[in-house]
Order: C-alpha cells, then sequence, then structure tokens
C-alpha cells in the first residue's frame, strides 16, 4: 500500500521560523505552533528559540506526558521527510521512558516540607534577632542567616517553577509568590522568563541570557563583536567602558557577585513595568510590594545606619554565594554563538554544564543543582533524585565520547577564574591598543 502521508524537507521546516508563522517538529510530525506561543506556560522564548526546528528532545524534557494528547490540534498534515533519530537522542529518550516508569518524575521526597520549615526557622531567627538582640555580632550574624534563608528560598523557587511541589497548580503558584517575589523581592515571573530561555539554548552568547552580562563580564571573546541579544531584543554592545570593566573581570567578579542581588531586583522592576505580555502580573506586582515593605521595615529597626549597610551587605553577599555556584556551572563550559539546535540536545547540554562535587551532607547547601548536568538533561527531575541518576548520566556521556565534568568548588571556581582571566587579557589587549591608537 502506498504512503499517503504528506512530507516537507527539513529546509522547508526552516522557513517557517518566525513568531508570525512557526512550525516544529516532534518525533517525525510537523505542528504549527504560531497562536500557541502567546498561551504557552513556559513563554514564547523557548518555542521561538527551536522554531523551524525538529524538536522532540526538548519537548520531552519540559513536559510530561500528558502533554502529547494536546499536540494533535496543531499537527499540520505533514511529516517532516528523512526523519532521523540519533544513538545518543535514542538512548535519551530511553532514559526519559525509564525514569517515567519507575516513578521518579513524581518522586518528590520530603525536600519541600523540610525546606519550607528550615526557610521559617531561619526568617524566624533573623527577625528575632534583629528586634530583640543588643549584639551588634548577633544581628550582623542575623544578616547571613537571611542570605542563607533567601539561597534556600530560590531553590523552592526554582523546584516550583519546574514541576509541581505542591499539590495542585493554584498552590504551587502561591508557593512561587511567596517564596519568589514576597521574600526574595525577584518575581517568579522574571525568573520564569529568563530560566526557561537559558535551558534551551543554554551556553549559546546570543541566545542564553544567563552569559550576557556586559558591561562587567565576558566569558568568551566572541562578545567582542557587539552580538546580538534574541533574548533582550538589543546589541550586546562592547564599548569602551565593556572593554575597562571586562579587562579586570578576574578582580571584580568576586566583588560584583556579592551585589549582584541589586541587578535582579532592577531586571525585575524593568520586566513588571514593560510592555511585554507578563503572566499573573499584578500578583507579581504585589509579592514585590510586600517584599519592600517589610524587608525596609526590618532593616530600618537597627540603630544606626553603619550597622544597616553591614546587614543588608552581608545578607547580599551570603547570598552571592548561590549566584557564584551558578557561574561556575556554566562560565567555565563550552559556549557557542547561533541558535540552539533541537537535533543535539543531549549534546549541548553536556557541552554547557559542569557539575560540583560534593559530599551527600551539603545536598541541602547547593540545591541539589550542583548536579547541573543532569538537571539540564531532567529539567522536571526532583532534585532529590539527581544524585541517584547521576552514575546512569556518567555511563550516557562516556559511551558516546561526551564530557561529563564534575569539579570541587575550588576547582570550579579556578576553571572561572581561569575562563575570565583569558577573556580579561584579551579586552586589555584591546583597551590597550585603542588608547595608544588615540593617545
Amino acid at each position: 500500500m502506498a504512503d499517503d502521508k504528506k512530507y516537507i524537507t527539513a529546509e522547508e521546516l526552516r522557513k517557517h521560523n518566525k513568531a508570525e508563522d512557526l512550525w516544529i517538529s516532534i518525533q517525525g510530525k510537523v505542528y504549527n505552533a504560531t497562536n500557541w506561543i502567546k498561551e504557552h506556560p513556559g513563554g514564547d522564548i523557548p518555542i521561538l528559540n527551536l522554531a523551524g526546528q525538529e524538536a522532540t528532545d526538548a519537548f520531552i524534557a519540559f513536559h510530561p506526558g500528558t502533554a502529547w494528547k494536546y499536540l494533535d490540534k496543531f499537527f499540520t498534515g505533514y511529516y517532516l521527510e528523512d526523519y532521523k533519530v540519533s544513538e545518543v537522542s535514542k538512548d535519551y529518550r530511553k532514559l526519559c521512558s525509564e525514569f517515567a516508569k519507575a516513578g521518579l518524575f513524581e518522586k518528590k521526597g520530603h525536600g519541600v516540607i523540610y525546606s519550607l520549615c528550615f526557610v521559617a526557622f531561619l526568617l524566624f531567627l533573623t527577625v528575632y534577632g534583629v528586634l530583640y538582640s543588643s549584639s551588634f555580632w548577633i544581628r550582623m550574624l542575623c544578616g547571613g542567616l537571611l542570605g542563607l534563608a533567601w539561597m534556600q528560598v530560590s531553590y523552592l523557587g526554582h523546584d516550583s517553577g519546574h514541576y509541581l511541589i505542591m499539590t495542585t497548580r493554584g498552590f504551587n503558584k502561591l508557593v512561587q509568590i511567596l517564596a519568589g517575589n514576597c521574600i526574595t523581592g525577584i518575581s517568579i515571573a522574571w525568573w520564569n522568563w529568563t530560566h526557561n530561555a537559558h535551558h534551551v539554548a543554554c551556553n549559546s552568547l546570543d541566545y542564553d541570557p544567563d552569559l550576557q552580562h556586559l558591561p562587567v563580564f565576558a566569558v568568551s571573546s566572541s562578545l567582542f563583536k557587539s552580538l546580538n541579544s534574541t533574548f533582550y531584543g538589543r546589541e550586546l554592545t562592547f564599548d569602551s567602558l565593556s572593554k575597562f570593566f571586562v579587562s579586570y573581570q578576574h578582580f571584580t567578579f568576586y566583588p560584583i557577585v556579592c551585589v549582584s542581588r541589586v541587578n535582579l531586583f532592577i531586571q525585575t522592576l524593568l520586566l513588571l513595568f514593560s510592555r511585554r505580555k507578563v503572566t499573573n502580573r499584578l500578583m507579581n506586582i504585589l509579592g514585590i510590594m510586600v517584599f519592600w515593605t517589610w524587608f525596609p521595615l526590618l532593616v530600618s529597626t537597627l540603630p544606626n545606619w553603619t550597622e544597616r549597610v553591614l546587614f543588608v551587605l552581608i545578607s547580599f553577599a551570603v547570598t552571592g554565594i548561590q549566584h557564584v555556584q551558578f557561574c561556575l556551572n556554566h562560565f567555565a563550559a563550552d559556549v557557542y554563538v547561533g541558535q540552539p539546535k533541537g537535533n543535539d540536545w543531549f549534546e549541548k547540554q553536556t557541552a554547557g554544564t559542569i557539575d560540583i562535587a560534593c559530599s551527600p551532607r551539603m545536598d541541602w547547601f547547593f540545591g541539589g543543582l550542583q548536579f547541573q548536568l543532569e538537571h539540564h538533561l531532567f529539567p522536571r527531575l526532583p532534585r532529590c533524585q539527581l544524585r541517584k541518576i547521576s552514575p546512569i548520566v556518567q555511563d550516557l556521556c562516556k559511551k558516546h565520547n561526551l564530557p561529563y565534568r564534575s569539579l570541587s568548588f575550588y576547582e570550579a571556581n579556578r576553571w572561572t577564574i581561569r575562563t575570565l582571566r583569558v577573556a580579561a587579557m584579551q579586552a586589555r589587549s584591546l583597551l590597550w591598543e585603542a588608547v595608544n591608537t588615540h593617545g
């Protein structure tokens, strides 16, 4: 019997790569996602980044099995000609299936309850110490405890953004707003917007917002070419100011990261009060208002401005350890320029991530996200499962001759500083060349 299916080539599929005309292929079937991107819970960026491509592995990574039934209404009637699955993708999809059958995506353990209780305890100690202690050192210690609470809250917000940590979507959204907006002052809407883009375009210099830190940081000399950020829709200008800051970035990295929270506050406000479509905008704004009510009030109860400034700086610096961790996971990994490709999902995640090796006793501190590759490959997997699957991922990387980099916290810092220093020396040569040229 003759095959009566209609086919299009990969080249024809690539023509449908705009927001107003967006097709993607999943398991060789072509879908029209043009209208869906406006409603997509993960935002429009992840789909736009994979527009006009075969995107099966990315779809599997981010969606539960129940999502497949919604695809049929977007089916164009076309199939992708010469649809092939690489050996790496076959093994990856097999693992996803095995983990699903074993119920690993549903087994969240008691980590959420423990984390919530721990955060509540830290916040209680912070408020009690600030209000009732007469000791300068105790009050400064409370600043550190607040920073530690923010770290743990961020892990909960991160988890709730990737999968349901509560019994219903409504309670999950409530935890997101409480954990992100009300307690940390960082909007969960901003986090979803940037984080989903980061996952899909891991370590693409022009697509991944987590590597776009000019004028203060540049992890590669490719950023010296003033690339266009597809995420922000503007040029990442490498001007004289950038040359100066980047030239010394291996020295300024830790001081800047200590206060990088300020930038997150600014980015939150810029998004919430922009013209861009923001899901639950009002709820996010109200949550931010809660933070900017209780935090300044708490700080204002300290006896003098010296203590107030030190308290804020200490809380920011402690949370900065977490920001350092996330930089370690990616800054020294492989980078590339251009659109992410849907047919090399596994390869791109292994190339763009670095794990941090630590004792199981430290999993709470790193939030389980020290297993960064495992998390990138299986973002819906509860972090309590990441250590368990690590040996399996290592074996798969070894089988396909792909990198699996797991470094101690110290070594990861060395790699990151070395990466920043290499780019700094290249920027410095450009800076001195410009000075000599213009006298």
